[in-house]
């Protein structure tokens, strides 16, 4: 994560009317909190590995998505999931799709900003695993993705 989304993520949460904010990636965790009349005051110690919610898929979820040859792409963030630009616009992918590591797979929605979400492998779309205009949260499977 650069600077410029940091201060993108932090503008967006000042705008809002968030209390906490927690985002994790691979290499980064950041969680953001403004204090509040109903604020909590965490009494754990430093060192000790809170757990996220959602909790992440367990072993057997992620083994039934897993297949041979095929890349699970999740979901960035969390938001309202969009297949499309705007209702009268085709699909970004469709299944059979061949899509390269820059393509645009959809948009999800997050605090009222469109966000488009490229993809970070080339292949062909197998499988879209979420519907038009639902609710997604982070980590959350999104499409199958034949490398």
């Amino acid at each position: 994560m650069d600077l410029s989304e940091l201060k993108g993520i932090i503008t967006l949460m000042q705008k809002s009317d968030l209390t906490d904010l927690e985002i994790e990636t691979q290499d980064l965790k950041l969680r953001l909190g403004r204090p509040g009349q109903n604020a909590v005051v965490n009494t754990q110690p430093v060192g000790q590995v809170l757990p996220l919610t959602p909790a992440p898929p367990t072993i057997t979820q992620t083994k039934e998505l897993e297949e041979e040859g095929i890349y699970i792409f999740k979901s960035p963030m969390v938001g309202t999931f969009y297949r499309k630009p705007s209702p009268d616009d085709p699909t970004f992918v469709s299944i059979g799709d061949t899509i390269n590591n820059s393509s645009v797979l959809c948009i999800i929605e997050a605090m009222k900003v469109m966000n488009e979400i490229q993809s970070d492998q080339n292949g062909e779309i197998v499988e879209i695993l979420v519907e038009d205009s639902v609710s997604v949260e982070y980590g959350q499977p999104l499409f199958k993705i034949r490398t």
